[in-house]
């Protein structure tokens, strides 16, 4: 179809990765044209989406050119430099979320500034350039004490934990090698992690769906149940008008992840993402709406679809490459064992650690869907259990 007898808005995201590849099948079904940004060939959603555009997903250049072909521009990461999204909406792109949004996601300085200012729950935090900022703020808050990257973390990457002055300067010495700002906040005493995620559109929509708990480990997102078992429920609608609250007041256009530590004083915002999210991908089989349709619905403007869960409680648990490269091999017995269960691979290349997939399964108790998603994930990576 060419540009000048387009009769359905095309969307485009920013980064190939597997967030892309999982939103390009929702918006099949949308009928809304998709394009991607891709910086290579082999990325996820370039395997599978039709009209793949290769380039820098984070130069002027390449995004300018993307974002003129498309009718709104949505993203995979928030790496793109804010000065690049500053000239993109000078250059007339519609950017969803915008730039003003974003900026909260990228940095986690204006971020907590902003948070306070709007009165969320924040662990204590301070930034810091010098060892000694972060000795006396551990003075106050005790140690150990947890130092962040305010740009460019994810997945663990870009978060200590340090116990010492000694450990401190080692991080705070490196970060100013590399020209990193840092903040330090103290480690909050929580009882388990939770996260709950809101669809929010240009003309202020909003769909909330269940809290869900996550259980990470080494900084990664391992499983999530939903709804959180034993979530008492005036909390979890606290959690959802938290969530909401944040949406409206950062102008966010699109899904928006909120993370959360539950304390024995309630919970306590840990971070946020702009985007379709990890803690969510058990709602493309659990929920009436996936995160992925509801944020397409939401850059496009359209009415959101109901964020209900489809069942009493669905497991997410990711898949983690192991030695054996050859996943597939193992798929088979998966699924002659647990054909309820549902296997969602991302074409990528297996490496130790690497997230590759997920496994998702439906029914009524925690710990049974638990123990399925586990052993699926455990046998597709070569290691059962």
């Amino acid at each position: 179809m060419s540009e000048l007898n387009r009769t359905v808005p095309r969307v485009g995201m920013v980064g190939g990765g597997q967030l892309a590849r999982m939103t390009h099948q929702a918006g099949i079904a949308l009928g809304a044209d998709f394009s991607v940004l891709a910086a290579s060939p082999t990325d996820s959603a370039a395997l599978v989406c039709g009209d793949v555009r290769l380039g820098d997903d984070r130069g002027l250049e390449d995004l300018l050119a993307f974002g003129k072909s498309c009718d709104a521009l949505t993203f995979d990461h928030e790496h793109v430099p804010e000065p690049v999204l500053r000239r993109l909406e000078e250059e007339g792109v519609v950017l969803r979320p915008g730039r003003d949004a974003l900026r909260f996601a990228q940095d986690k300085l204006r971020m907590r500034v902003r948070a306070g200012e709007l009165g969320a729950p924040c662990p204590r935090w301070r930034p810091v350039s010098e060892t000694a900022h972060v000795e006396a703020f551990a003075g106050e808050a005790g140690w150990p004490v947890v130092l962040k990257a305010a740009r460019g973390g994810y997945d663990g990457k870009g978060v200590w934990v340090v116990g010492t002055a000694a450990e401190a300067r080692t991080v705070v010495e490196r970060a100013a090698a590399e020209e990193v700002p840092l903040l330090v906040e103290e480690k909050v005493d929580f009882s388990r992690e939770l996260a709950v995620q809101v669809a929010r559109s240009p003309y202020g929509q909003v769909a909330a769906y269940p809290v869900v708990e996550t259980v990470q480990r080494d900084g990664i997102c391992h499983e999530v149940v939903a709804p959180a078992p034993g979530l008492d429920p005036d909390a979890a609608v606290r959690a959802q008008e938290l969530a909401i609250e944040l949406a409206h007041a950062l102008g966010v256009v699109g899904m928006l992840a909120v993370e959360l530590f539950a304390t024995a004083d309630g919970v306590v915002v840990n971070e946020l993402a702009m985007r379709p999210h990890n803690s969510g991908h058990w709602t493309i089989e659990g929920a009436r709406t996936s995160q992925f349709e509801n944020h397409l619905r939401a850059v496009l403007d359209l009415p959101l679809g109901s964020p209900e869960a489809a069942a009493p409680v669905t497991v997410m648990a990711n898949l983690l490459g192991g030695e054996d490269p050859d996943v597939y091999s193992r798929y088979v017995h998966v699924m002659a064992k647990d054909p309820g269960l549902k296997v969602h691979f991302y074409g990528k290349q297996v490496r130790p650690g690497r997230k590759i997939g997920h496994v998702t399964v439906l029914g009524d108790d925690p710990e049974e869907l638990l123990a399925r998603a586990r052993d699926a994930a455990a046998y597709l990576k070569g290691d059962p259990q």
